[in-house]
């Protein structure tokens, strides 16, 4: 069997494609390399026994070049940022995807199935119950709210703060440009899938960690932000008051996902979430890495808080298990793998990150007032 990997260059995809190769198959990657991600060009840790093709998904001959002989295609290539790229976000996660089975289509390509990449965001504030008047699907937090340092979600009909629940595959609400451009992706690849004869599925990732993320992507979450804080005697900076709720989950678990749904042909035309189910704060977790670290410093509380954050998202991975799937591996387990990966770099000094900054003067991150 022959698979080709997008974004098999970065974090995930790398992963995939050890897996893949150990298991006997064939792999190709196409990746951009985009400089944010990959300024030193091809990453060592990408597999030399892959076949690589420098490509864009946004680009008709690109696909062309990389769909030729194959059987399955493993879509993890997307943009994600904070920045207000609005149409950088569809271009490459919606008709990025769209030019995938049109190329499919057009040129009569034998591939069987399309395993893709989707997202947490595609919740947007989450699922929620309230004590008066049951579920609900919340809108977005106002920005008037947070500057008043009221952070919780609250119920539209009485105003009391109502209860986080694990989220359930059923109800999408994006509220970011991200989680919006994903929640459109899954849309037209099941939509063009089932037209096209070509049967996908989609995993909807949490908070993924571990060996390999990127330190160059200043926008790559709290693993790389925290640790190199730490590492610079900085106490890890907490957005709101800390006590958000995110759910992580393993690369090894992950990959353990998408090869799951590889073989499982009762997984085509389903959403998946992938995902740990085990809710940590942002304290928590700011903790378990500080001691991980050897490293006595607590988190600063800053009561900043970045337009477009969830309040709490974590993942029910009940429907997953159904097929014989999970997570296996501890956030301690994850902090160490991702730790003992830093500690193969050198120097960090390179990895200074500007995005902070950047941020503020977009008015991404704000500072509440109240």
């Amino acid at each position: 069997m022959k698979i080709l990997i997008t974004g098999g260059a970065g974090f995930i995809g790398s992963h995939l494609a050890d897996r893949y190769l150990r298991e006997g198959w064939s792999v190709r990657v196409m990746d951009s390399l985009q400089p944010r991600v990959h300024p030193e060009g091809i990453p060592k840790q990408l597999s030399r026994d892959v076949e690589f093709i420098k490509g864009d998904v946004r680009n008709r001959s690109d696909w062309e070049k990389a769909l030729a002989g194959v059987n399955i295609v493993s879509h993890q290539a997307a943009y994600q940022d904070y920045v207000p790229n609005y149409s950088e976000f569809s271009l490459t996660n919606v008709v990025g995807t769209a030019l995938l089975f049109e190329v499919i289509k057009a040129k009569k390509l034998p591939v069987e199935r399309v395993i893709f990449a989707s997202s947490q965001a595609v919740y947007g504030e989450g699922q929620y119950s309230c004590n008066q008047h049951g579920f609900m699907l919340p809108e977005p937090r106002s920005t008037a709210q947070l500057e008043q340092c009221d952070w919780e979600v609250r119920c539209s009909q009485c105003g009391e703060v109502a209860q986080p629940m694990l989220l359930d595959e059923r109800y999408a609400n994006p509220l970011s440009p991200y989680g919006v451009s994903k929640y459109a992706q899954e849309i037209t690849a099941l939509r063009l899938g089932s037209q096209t004869g070509v049967p996908c599925v989609a995993l909807r990732y949490s908070i993924t960690q571990g060996a390999r993320q990127s330190l160059f992507n200043q926008y790559s979450g709290i693993a790389r932000i925290f640790t190199l804080q730490l590492l610079r005697d900085q106490p890890p900076l907490a957005f709101e008051d800390g006590l958000l709720q995110r759910d992580y989950v393993h690369v090894d678990d992950v990959v353990e996902a998408n090869w799951v749904v590889t073989r499982e042909r009762k997984a085509d035309g389903q959403v998946y979430n992938v995902g740990s189910g085990v809710p940590t704060t942002v304290i928590e977790y700011a903790r378990k890495l500080a001691e991980a670290m050897g490293k006595s410093m607590e988190p600063k509380i800053s009561r900043m808080f970045r337009m477009g954050d969830a309040r709490h998202s974590v993942s029910s991975a009940a429907k997953l298990s159904q097929l014989g799937w999970s997570a296996r591996r501890s956030l301690g387990e994850i902090i160490q793998d991702f730790l003992a990966w830093v500690s193969t770099q050198g120097s960090l000094d390179h990895f200074a990150s500007n995005a902070h900054r950047e941020l503020i003067e977009m008015k991404v991150l704000r500072t509440a007032a109240g």
